[in-house]
């Protein structure tokens, strides 16, 4: 069942990522509802694959690195800035989602953005999307990279 579990995990984190790059699309194209309904997308695999990541470990299933001892370094520094950016972007995308929520609120509508009420909720959104975006991106390629060489180079834990 935890091996399942992790390919769904890994489908929801893959298009999560394609999302993401299709909303980034969208915004700098000016399509602002288009735009909204791929960040909700991206934000909602994320969070199922959250679940089903957090689900696969309590079921105790895990694989360690077990490749070629001259690429050890290079996975474990990977892992590891992995681990710490994708711990980070928690709070940045929640900030980002709370700002872009609020600052909807305020406009009424996505036509009505430029509302004084809204303004400064739309400036911190995309202040916290400068940060957000790239280790979003960061945290998604390095963990296909991961799964790709644990796939190939993994030994299976169970726990």
């Amino acid at each position: 069942m935890a091996e399942t579990i992790n390919q769904w995990a890994v489908i929801t984190i893959v298009l999560s990522g394609l999302a993401l790059c299709v909303g980034v699309y969208l915004i700098r194209r000016g399509m602002r509802e288009a735009h909204m309904r791929a960040m909700i997308v991206a934000v909602a695999l994320a969070s199922v694959f959250l679940v089903l990541y957090l689900t696969r470990l309590s079921l105790g299933y895990e694989k360690k690195y077990d490749g070629p001892e001259q690429w050890r370094t290079a996975y474990f520094v990977l892992l590891i800035s992995h681990i710490i950016l994708a711990t980070a972007n928690l709070p940045l995308a929640l900030g980002a989602l709370w700002n872009a929520v609020k600052g909807l609120k305020a406009a009424g509508n996505l036509g009505n953005i430029d509302a004084p009420a809204a303004r400064g909720y739309f400036n911190r959104h995309r202040a916290w999307v400068r940060w957000t975006v790239p280790v979003w991106l960061y945290v998604a390629v390095t963990g296909w990279i991961i799964y790709i060489v644990l796939h190939s180079y993994g030994e299976v834990i169970k726990g």
